[in-house]
């Protein structure tokens, strides 16, 4: 791979629709969400839960015609704070409909499978990584991996893999 560039654009409402049409054609789109936010409300609106807006959010640029083809690699991060959370916090507070324990498994992969559902695309794969930003090994093997992953997906395109 000759290059890589990464992008961070934010994702406060007001700047979306300035940058999501100038991602044409890119290889990825690594999304981060804060788990740790389901209870937690935006600061431009504070009747707007942040796990439902960032779902939104990952649910329009999943499906949006500029990334039809595009790799989408979801990081749940701040999976520590997430894991002690839910010791005081429901996650029914972002997610009512959830039946299961409220243990870390179990809601993590709830919540997996609400941002998977969003996904209107059967041949698209979202790829999920817990992350804990902060642990910066994991984070460089958790890369390392979405490199590879890059790799591949070019080399398919191109009929090379």
């Amino acid at each position: 791979m000759d290059n890589c560039r990464v992008f961070d654009v934010g994702g406060q409402r007001s700047e979306r629709k300035k940058w999501i049409h100038c991602f044409e054609d890119v290889n990825a789109i690594i999304f981060i969400a804060a788990i740790s936010e389901f209870d937690q409300v935006l600061f431009e609106d504070e009747s707007t839960n942040r796990m439902i807006e960032s779902m939104r959010l990952f649910e329009s640029i999943c499906n949006s015609k500029w990334f039809i083809n595009t790799s989408m690699i979801l990081f749940m991060n701040k999976k520590d704070l997430f894991s002690e959370k839910l010791k005081k916090v429901s996650i029914k507070v972002a997610f009512p409909d959830y039946t299961g324990p409220q243990t870390y498994d179990s809601s993590v992969a709830y919540i997996e499978e609400q941002f998977e559902g969003l996904n209107a695309n059967p041949e698209k794969t979202i790829y999920m990584h817990q992350t804990c930003a902060t642990d910066t090994n994991q984070v460089q093997m958790i890369l390392d991996s979405v490199i590879d992953m890059i790799i591949q997906a070019n080399l398919q395109g191109c009929g090379l893999y």
